[in-house]
């Protein structure tokens, strides 16, 4: 794939801890590990909307109602 160079201003005390990861051989330079932590926070935020995207199909009718049914004597459902 292609890269394109660009200009990031990054807090010091980051940018030494990523420099630490570069000298202890877990990435092979700033980039990597700049781009590396890019795609998790890519991944992370497509989880959190296919995530939110589930939870809107739910009923909550419907789901209390399991929950009542399967904690029944246990715990009492929160009152709104």
């Amino acid at each position: 794939m292609p890269s394109a160079k660009v200009a990031v201003t990054i807090e010091d005390k980051l940018l030494r801890e990523v420099d630490r990861w570069v000298a202890s051989g877990e990435y092979p330079n700033r980039s990597r590990a700049v781009q590396d932590g890019l795609l998790s926070l890519r991944e992370k935020r497509a989880r959190r909307r296919r995530l939110l995207r589930e939870l809107a199909r739910l009923d909550p009718a419907e789901e209390r109602g399991l929950t009542e049914e399967v904690l029944r004597d246990e715990v009492r459902w929160p009152a709104r």
